[in-house]
């Protein structure tokens, strides 16, 4: 089966990017109702009764099909398998890692697992473990990156060729031009984040929102985290980060993230976002987004 539609069981082939703390229920549930397919983020959670809650509250507002996203590096991500498999939850996307561990969680329950790989490597591997597809995942897109990655142009068409699974474009993806280039380079979906920050239905700040909406193309900036880097807005708090490149930086906390992308602090933390975020202009809902999108 290579149609990404059929294999979430959503209208069109669309996932929503796991947004960490921002991806409530009210987001969720909206991308799911519009026909895409909605998830909400676990990297940063410790509490499986949250999660709970949280599939509660979005199937308190739709019917529609909807799952979660799982970090591999998250020492509590086989709890959380277990809180979506106890759920019906029939798909999710993993991340951060290798997804052996949760592909024999949950692929014997019938949960199908898209895992996000930024290099071809990753994705033969990915696909060997087992997962039932790859989101190919370019430089450009905002949050975790990986130190080996490439650019959407480059890496979707490699993934394609290299692997026998559907493979999800993601990164620089948030109008129906860049939708349609997905399908060109050879993906069978797309997943978008960024854009969807910028939606009434996302509980982010104002302040995201208009950083996002004033940003260029070249208002992003790659700053190094603990292990890893992630792609964020050019903001002083980023631009400090960027002189202590090389020095040991803490990865962010839930706490610190609630403080910058919910509550407007842009001095507790940075603000995720992608290179797209120099093509949105303004806010919109879901659906609008998504009917643009498709059209």
């Amino acid at each position: 089966m290579d149609d990404i539609s059929e294999l979430l069981g959503c209208r069109y082939p669309i996932i929503q990017g796991a947004m960490s703390v921002i991806c409530n229920p009210e987001m969720v549930a909206a991308i799911s109702e519009a026909g895409g397919y909605g998830l909400l983020a676990t990297g940063f959670q410790s509490d499986p009764d949250l999660l709970v809650s949280q599939i509660r509250a979005v199937r308190g507002i739709t019917e529609k099909p909807f799952g979660a996203n799982l970090m591999a590096l998250n020492p509590d991500s086989p709890k959380f398998a277990e809180v979506l498999v106890e759920a019906g939850i029939k798909a999710v996307t993993t991340s951060a890692g290798n997804p052996k561990d949760l592909v024999s969680l949950l692929k014997p329950q019938g949960v199908k697992i898209f895992h996000v790989v930024p290099n071809v490597d990753n994705a033969i591997k990915a696909q060997d473990a087992g997962v039932d597809a790859v989101i190919a995942e370019g430089s450009e897109s905002g949050g975790i990156q990986g130190y080996q990655g490439a650019s959407t142009m480059v890496l979707v068409p490699m993934v394609v060729d290299a692997v026998n699974i559907p493979v999800v474009a993601a990164g620089g993806i948030g109008d129906a031009r860049g939708y349609r280039a997905a399908f060109a380079l050879g993906a069978k979906g797309v997943q978008v984040g960024t854009r969807f920050v910028v939606s009434k239905e996302c509980i982010s700040h104002r302040n995201y929102k208009e950083a996002i909406c004033e940003a260029k193309e070249t208002d992003t900036v790659l700053v190094e985290r603990d292990r890893v880097r992630v792609r964020a807005l050019r903001t002083p708090l980023s631009e400090e980060l960027l002189k202590r490149r090389g020095d040991s930086t803490s990865m962010p906390s839930a706490e610190s993230l609630n403080k910058a992308w919910t509550e407007g602090d842009l001095k507790a933390d940075v603000l995720e976002a992608g290179q797209v975020a120099g093509m949105i202009k303004s806010v919109k809902s879901v659906r609008e987004i998504i009917v643009e999108m498709v059209r």
